[in-house]
């Protein structure tokens, strides 16, 4: 069994040690990609796409089963995204509904998709460790519950498209 490494967050950014996602091919027949794992992106390169996107794309599932993206601002920290929307509108109403959802960064040349499940955040404790980096982003706005709901993305795997290198770079990361 081969061992993980151990990575910690983005500089500037307190965390306690994790483990990385196990890197692979993704599954793309037809696009050529290589069998080796010579080129695969790194899970730092991911998360500093992650860190520096201003904007991000937030793909949700209707209860009819058809997609809804829309652009949200959010801060990666600690291995997840966390971002805010109000209670009532369609992104949250969906995630009530189908907590499976879909994040990527604002640049699709060096794409970052991550699929993972979302949740709200409640633990005051974590909201007031939150704040700061969001206002530091997007001052002068702040993360404020009295205005709607703060979710959390966990991601369950990602992937990682880097359109220079794409063939090479095609990167899936799983995480436990």
């Amino acid at each position: 069994m081969r061992r993980r490494k151990v990575t910690r967050a983005p500089r500037g950014r307190r965390s306690r040690p994790r483990v990385a996602p196990r890197a692979s091919r993704p599954r793309m027949p037809g696009y050529g990609l290589p069998r080796s794992r010579k080129g695969l992106l790194s899970w730092d390169w991911a998360e500093r796409r992650l860190v520096r996107s201003h904007n991000y794309w937030l793909i949700t599932v209707r209860p009819n089963g058809r997609p809804h993206a829309m652009p949200v601002w959010g801060i990666w920290v600690d291995g997840a995204f966390y971002f805010s929307t109000g209670s009532t509108s369609r992104k949250a109403r969906n995630l009530e509904r189908n907590r499976r959802c879909i994040v990527c960064n604002e640049r699709a040349d060096q794409a970052v998709i991550v699929e993972g499940r979302a949740g709200r955040v409640t633990d005051k404790n974590l909201l007031a460790r939150l704040a700061r980096p969001y206002h530091v982003k997007y001052k002068p706005w702040k993360l404020d519950t009295a205005m709607g709901s703060i979710y959390v993305i966990r991601p369950r795997v990602a992937f990682g498209m880097y359109e220079d290198r794409f063939a090479d770079a095609a990167t899936r990361w799983r995480f436990s």
